[in-house]
C-alpha cells in the first residue's frame, strides 16, 4: 500500500544516530540514494532502488516549509520486527539513543493474543512501534 513514510526532524544528524539504531534493532539498513541530487535534507531506511522506480522507505527530513519539526496527533508508524528480541532491541536502543517510552515491550492481548509491541517516540516526538505477530511466548534463540 506505501511507497514511503515521512517525519520531520529538526536535527538530522541526531536523528540519523536515533534510526540507525532503532532500525538496526530491526534489521532495516539505510538507503542508498547514490549521489542523487536533493538528498542534502533527507536520510531514508528500507529499500530504495533505481531512482525510487522501487520504493519502501522511511524518510527522516527537515521539513520542506523552513518550520520547525512537529508530531502529529495519533500519528503513528508501526515497523515489522521478526522476533520478541528486535521488538525489546528495538525499544533499548530508542531509549539509549534519545528516544522515549511510550509502551514496553509486552504482548498486547486486547489486540491479538500473538500482538507483541513496543511503543516509542523519537526525538522530535514521532511516535513509533515495533510488532512481532506470530508468537504466544517468547522464540528460543540458538
Amino acid at each position: 500500500m506505501f511507497t514511503y513514510v515521512s517525519l520531520g526532524a529538526s536535527d538530522l544528524k541526531r536523528s540519523a544516530v536515533f534510526y540507525d539504531a532503532v532500525l538496526g534493532a530491526l534489521s532495516i539498513a539505510r538507503c542508498d540514494t547514490g549521489g542523487e541530487a536533493g538528498w542534502d535534507d533527507w536520510i531514508g531506511w528500507g529499500t530504495y532502488e533505481k531512482g525510487s522506480a522501487r520504493e519502501l522507505a522511511l524518510w527522516v527530513c527537515r521539513p520542506i516549509d523552513g518550520n520547525s519539526a512537529s508530531s502529529g496527533n495519533g500519528a503513528m508508524v508501526a515497523l515489522r520486527a521478526s522476533t520478541w528480541d528486535a521488538v525489546d532491541r528495538f525499544h533499548a536502543a530508542a531509549l539509549t539513543h534519545g528516544g522515549r517510552s511510550e509502551g514496553a515491550p509486552g504482548l498486547r492481548p486486547q489486540y491479538s493474543a500473538d500482538f507483541y509491541a513496543a511503543y516509542v517516540r523519537d526525538p522530535d516526538g514521532n511516535k513509533l512501534a515495533a510488532v512481532c505477530r506470530g508468537f504466544t511466548t517468547p522464540q528460543s534463540t540458538p
